[in-house]
Parts: structure tokens; C-alpha cells; sequence
């Protein structure tokens, strides 16, 4: 087949249009699939701790409406659990992390039920200041990790690093 020279400069003059329209149609929607922004939070019962005694911490996810994150044991292989890691400093006893209760839901991406929190999902554990401990400001770093989803698509996972402040006295 041979082509006139106007119809090769109409091909060279439409293809990059075509390419920037195209584009602009990939990036919106891409930008439509963008994660959702989860507050995640911590605090303690007391931030004053007597050497001897144990406080109340929490960890809170607020998850906005139409969004999930996969529970700390999610049904599938494949999708990434909920995990909360505590690094307390020598000699803070960390208890263990009690997780919500999961809910199962099935969704357009799964075929069948998935494990998953939705709304405000709290981890709890406690934080043991044993009698030797010195007194003073104490930093207890917090590590989540999570996968958000919507009804069709998971999103990459994401870490938050926290940190609880102790006063021992």
C-alpha cells in the first residue's frame, strides 16, 4: 500500500494527539485508584508508669467508609496481613498483641470470602516497667503494616511508624 505525502503528514500530525489523548484517558483513571488515607494512631493508658507496673497501649486504624485492610490473618496466601511490630527498650516487657475481630466479606476482586477490618480496627497489648528500670522518658517504637482495598482493587502495602512516649517513675 503506498501513502501520499499528505497522508503521512496527517498520520505524523494525529499520532502524537492520539498518544497525549490515550495518556490523559490512562492517567485519570489510574488516579482514581488511589489509595485511601488510614489514620493510624497510638497512645497509653497513663504515659506516667511506676517501675512494677504495666499500662494499656492501643494502636488504632480509622479506615475511611468503602475501603478494608486485611486482617493480621487474612484467608488467602497471596494477600498481606495486618501486622503490628512493638520495639520496647531493654527490659520493657511488651505483652502480647490482641487483634480485632475480623469480618468477612466477599468482593468483586475475590472469589471467595475475605478476612478483613473495616471502620476502626484496635490492637491492644500491654507495657511491663520492671522494678529495676531507670526512671525517666522511655520511647517504645510501633510498626504497622497493612494492605488497603476497595471492592476491586488492593493497593500496594504501606507502613506507619509510630512511637509511645513512657514517663517511669
Amino acid at each position: 500500500m503506498k501513502f501520499s505525502s499528505t497522508t503521512k503528514g496527517a498520520t505524523v500530525f494525529f499520532l502524537p494527539i492520539a498518544i497525549l489523548i490515550l495518556s490523559g484517558s490512562i492517567n485519570s483513571k489510574v488516579s482514581a485508584q488511589t489509595p485511601p488515607h488510614i489514620n493510624v494512631s497510638a497512645s497509653v493508658s497513663s504515659n506516667k508508669v511506676n517501675r512494677g507496673r504495666s499500662v494499656r497501649a492501643t494502636v488504632t486504624m480509622d479506615i475511611p467508609g468503602g475501603y478494608h485492610v486485611n486482617s493480621n490473618r487474612p484467608l488467602e496466601k497471596f494477600l498481606i496481613p495486618t501486622t503490628l511490630k512493638v520495639d520496647a527498650p531493654d527490659g520493657i516487657r511488651v505483652g502480647p498483641i490482641a487483634y480485632p475481630r475480623a469480618v468477612l466479606r466477599k468482593f468483586k476482586f475475590s472469589k471467595s470470602n475475605v478476612s478483613v477490618y473495616e471502620g476502626r480496627a484496635i490492637m491492644r497489648f500491654t507495657v511491663t516497667i520492671p522494678p529495676g528500670t531507670s526512671t525517666g522518658s522511655k520511647e517504645v517504637k510501633l510498626n504497622v503494616r497493612y494492605q488497603s482495598c476497595n471492592d476491586e482493587v488492593c493497593f500496594p502495602p504501606q507502613t506507619k511508624e509510630l512511637s509511645l512516649w513512657l514517663n517511669v517513675e
